[in-house]
């Protein structure tokens, strides 16, 4: 279990205690008021070399994470997957030996195999990994910048800041998540902190798009969805992923959209103050109405943003708190 980030890989959410999760959140506040500047920078990782490696198609976690070490001051390498020797048949192992050999403090990876993080902090044991997404297995700065979301909120409804609030806000708040469960890694991600912070959470999808072993994951499993709706604090809203093949575990979309998207008229049932967040990218009309997305409950947005200060959190605590660079 690791009880600190400083000077750790971050492969899962799975081994992550309370506090350390509570440590990634704590240190992202300060980097808040980092990006509010007019001068957004700091030279927490002045002089250390951050590789960028997205081995899968991303917008919003690729260009926070390097935004956020930019950020920092660290430099940043970058690899275009399209243009290296990847496409011509270069083994992972062999990438990341190339990479090392350039002398870097930190790899940020996103592959399509689950436990291929895992698998890189083994070629390079003396590199701190921050995994950005493997396969459906996990992404745990999602399900950072999630729990981050929802205890700003929160807080800011209790007028009080996010450091005064520590974990409590979640102690028996109750989270509904909804959608593709099956081959969702930001779901896994997601579960494991809001479990972890001592939250209630029901997960709700067709049974096709459960997972197998979804009874030894800490969830309730939620037959009636709109019983569910009402039930929840927060809804979280997973896409249909047409890559991973999700598109055959449902006879169609609008059957999808009919037992289990968020339509105007299942959202004008909900609660007033219940929160709606997406990770993104979304489907908009299949799991959720586009009029409920841009709903004053809706905080995709304020997801969005959160991405930077809580990558910046995570990679000043695992590459500063490693003491010597690499």
């Amino acid at each position: 279990m690791i009880t600190s980030l400083r000077g750790q890989s971050l492969l899962s959410l799975n081994e992550v205690s309370r506090d350390a999760i509570l440590e990634v959140l704590n240190t992202a506040e300060s980097f808040v008021e980092v990006n509010r500047r007019t001068i957004k920078k700091v030279p927490a990782l002045k002089g250390r070399v951050v590789a960028s490696l997205f081995f899968e198609e991303s917008t919003r976690t690729r260009l926070s994470f390097e935004t956020a070490a930019k950020r920092l001051s660290a430099d940043v390498l970058s690899l275009a997957v399209a243009s290296s020797s990847v496409k011509k048949g270069e083994s992972l192992r062999d990438t990341i030996a190339t990479i090392d050999a350039l002398g870097i403090d930190a790899v940020v990876l996103r592959h399509r195999s689950s436990g291929a993080a895992l698998q890189v902090s083994r070629y390079v044991p003396h590199v701190r990994v921050i995994n950005a997404g493997d396969g459906q297995h996990q992404h745990p700065t999602q399900g950072l910048l999630d729990a981050f979301t929802i205890r700003q909120v929160l807080s800011q409804r209790r007028g009080t800041t996010g450091l005064e609030s520590g974990g409590e806000l979640f102690e028996g708040l109750r989270i509904l998540i909804v959608g593709d469960i099956r081959h969702s890694r930001v779901a896994r991600s997601d579960i494991a902190a809001y479990s972890t912070l001592g939250a209630e959470v029901r997960v709700c999808a067709p049974g096709t798009l459960l997972p197998d072993d979804v009874e030894q994951w800490p969830v309730t499993v939620a037959t009636d969805f709109d019983e569910s709706l009402e039930w929840a604090d927060v809804v979280g809203l997973l896409r249909l992923q047409a890559e991973r093949g999700s598109g055959a575990f449902v006879p169609s979309l609008d059957e999808f959209t009919f037992t289990h998207g968020l339509t105007v008229e299942r959202f004008a049932r909900m609660r007033p103050e219940t929160l709606i967040m997406h990770p993104g990218p979304m489907n908009r009309g299949v799991e959720v109405d586009s009029r409920v997305v841009d709903a004053a409950a809706a905080i995709v947005e304020q997801q969005v943003a959160n991405g930077v200060p809580i990558r910046m959190a995570v990679l000043y605590l695992s590459v500063a708190g490693s003491g010597e660079s690499s």
